[in-house]
Formats: structure tokens, sequence, C-alpha cells
């Protein structure tokens, strides 16, 4: 007979849920490449124009390098939250599927701007697509906190890793208020995020620290 594992405090195990979010954004960050190849290069006769007709890919190229790398930051940022969080409940699991329906739909968001990169709303829905779905995942760790669903962390380091995820959500809001003026362009903001996460978290990340928090620590959080 199997004996199913879990986290002795688990309502239900964060493994499932993990799991199944690992396979979504690996999905969306697949799809990502249909909008490249969805791009005609015309009729190529020679290098030279196989070559002209690569660089006029280069804003589609672009937006899918940007998009796939984002997706990767919140794929990361996913995993660090599930390296501590060992239960969850209804609530969390609908949160987690609620920032999952906007992963799915960045391939989508991404193709048109890539397409109607001339049209507002062109520029507009993929920094709006990956704002919903960052603030998403930092909801998810408040809900975490909340719910006590973080048993190995003291509530100060729940509460200082959840300022750090900040980061991401407020520098997607700033690209969301640039894109646009700015385009794709605007996602390069998002190389400040190192430098935003060590200034809101303040502190060591409890993931680096020598050893894990007492147990005097862990169950005497309010």
């Amino acid at each position: 007979m199997i004996r199913r594992r879990s986290h002795p405090d688990a309502l239900v195990s964060a493994r499932r849920t993990e799991a199944f979010t690992d396979g979504v954004f690996a999905i969306a960050a697949t799809l990502l490449v249909l909008g490249l190849t969805d791009q005609s290069l015309g009729t190529v006769g020679s290098d030279a124009a196989l070559a002209a007709a690569l660089v006029e890919l280069a804003h589609p190229v672009f937006s899918f390098v940007v998009s796939f790398l984002i997706l990767c930051l919140m794929w990361m940022t996913h995993v660090r939250q599930f390296e501590y969080i060992a239960r969850i409940d209804a609530l969390g699991m609908w949160i987690n599927g609620l920032r999952l329906l906007f992963v799915v739909l960045v391939p989508f968001t991404s193709s048109l701007n890539t397409t109607y990169d001339e049209l507002l709303l062109g520029r507009v829905l993929l920094p709006v697509n990956f704002f919903l779905a960052i603030l998403l995942g930092w909801v998810q760790w408040v809900w975490a906190v909340r719910s006590g669903s973080i048993p190995d962390l003291t509530r100060s380091d729940a509460r200082r890793i959840g300022r750090a995820g900040l980061s991401a959500v407020l520098i997607s809001a700033v690209v969301v208020a640039v894109s646009p003026l700015l385009g794709s362009i605007a996602f390069l903001l998002f190389a400040f995020d190192g430098l935003v996460t060590r200034m809101l978290r303040g502190g060591n990340d409890p993931a680096e620290a020598p050893s894990a928090p007492a147990d005097g620590d862990v169950g005497g959080r309010g």
C-alpha cells in the first residue's frame, strides 16, 4: 500500500498545487514561441534577404525574450513561495488558479503586443496581463501568511519576504503606466527588480540564514 506523505499540519498538501503550477508555467513559456512561428518571412531567395527578414522580426523576438524572462521570474517566485507553503485551502487554490489564468493568457497578449504594437491596446494588454499575474502571486503570499500555511517561518520573516515580493508588483505597475509611450521597452524596468527587492526586504533572506529558526520562534509567532 502506498502511503501519502504530507506536512502533518496540512489541510491539503501543497505539493500537488505546486506541481500543477509548474506544469502550467512550462506550457505557457513553450507556447510563447508560437508568436514567432506565426510571423511570415516573405519570399526569401538569398542569405541577404533572409538576414533582412530576420531583422524585421526584431520586435517579435524582443517581446518573446522579455515575456519568457518575466515568466521565469514569476516561476522563480512561485518556487520560493512553495518552499515555505506546506498546506493550502480552497481559497488558496482559487487564488493560485486565478493567477494561472493570467499566466496562460501571456502567449495571447504577447502575440497582440507584436501584431498590434502601433495601437494603444496592443501595447498595454501584455503589461496589464503581467501586472495582474504578478499581483496575484503577491496576494497568494499574503493569504499564506494570514492563513498560517507557513509553519517554518516566523511571522516577521514571512512579512519580510512579502515586502520583497512587492518589488515586481510595483515595477509591473510602472511598466503599465509607461507602456503607452515606450511599448515593449518598458519591460526593461524589470532589470531593477533585484535592487528594489533588496531595498524592500531589509535584513537577511530567511532562505540565506545559517540555520533554521528555533522551535520556540516558529511556535511563538502571533
